[in-house]
């Protein structure tokens, strides 16, 4: 597949047997990738390796976490791996879009690096076009879930008591009605979201859940907050924080929407 995960030299023994992955697919209005800074930046997690892969734009940057001078001039890439061991959690950070007609291959290195590390669970944060929604998706929050059935086996219980709703099949051709039509899985704007949660659920029956918001383009930072509070309401990560603990926003975020028009412009 042309792609590898590097494991950095001081973490070569990292094990990710028995860890929770959370990861976010590339969707519009960079709802998973938000939250996911969120994780990462509030929990305080240690990178330790990165995905090196041609499916992915090229991209370097400095430190998006830094919280002094110090630390800011660090390299970071377009994939990430973070972990926190005493949680049996590892978050992988996506901060670029994939090449167009390397998704498929970018799905089946994901899916064979998530079964050949071990990990118990995969949970993948993503959204939708809110103004794609059918009309039975209107009702209720924005929170939707999938889960594979490897992961319901072990999670249904825990799903019924969160109130979430699931997914729902929209019509083949909608307006049009076709007893024969059977409903289908769409996710527009998603990015690999579905293909992902259809490899992982058909070819390899992977303990995987997606957790998505339907969003609409604009300031999307009170849909990554909803998105990771959601996902808290699962996972439980702020528990040993304490509980007067909120999660922490990243530096890189104060230049979201860039640094400002140059005075020089005038």
């Amino acid at each position: 597949l042309n792609s590898r995960m590097f494991i950095s030299s001081q973490n070569l023994l990292v094990a990710f047997k028995r860890f929770t992955l959370v990861m976010p697919a590339v969707a519009v209005c960079n709802v998973g990738q938000l939250a996911v800074d969120l994780i990462i930046s509030t929990l305080n997690l240690s990178r330790v390796g990165y995905l090196h892969t041609d499916c992915l734009i090229p991209m370097a940057g400095n430190n998006p976490y830094s919280t002094c001078k110090e630390d800011a001039e660090g390299l970071h890439c377009p994939a990430e791996v973070f972990t926190a061991a005493e949680r049996k959690l590892a978050v992988l950070q996506i901060r670029v879009p994939i090449i167009q007609k390397k998704s498929k291959k970018f799905r089946q290195m994901l899916v064979s690096w998530i079964k050949s590390s071990g990990f118990s669970r995969t949970v993948v944060l993503s959204s939708s076009h809110a103004y794609q929604r059918d009309d039975q998706q209107l009702h209720g929050t924005p929170l939707r879930y999938l889960a594979t059935p490897s992961l319901l086996k072990v999670s249904v219980d825990t799903l019924k008591e969160l109130g979430w709703r699931e997914m729902e099949r929209v019509p083949a051709f909608p307006g049009v009605k076709d007893a024969d039509a059977e409903p289908r899985l769409c996710i527009p704007g998603g990015g690999i979201t579905k293909g992902l949660y259809s490899d992982s659920c058909l070819a390899e029956d992977l303990p995987l859940a997606v957790l998505l918001l339907f969003c609409s383009e604009g300031d999307n930072i009170p849909d990554a907050f909803a998105l990771v509070n959601h996902l808290n309401d699962w996972l439980h990560l702020l528990d040993t924080l304490g509980c007067e603990c909120k999660w922490k926003i990243p530096t890189s975020w104060s230049l979201l929407f860039g640094s400002g028009i140059p005075p020089a412009l005038f």
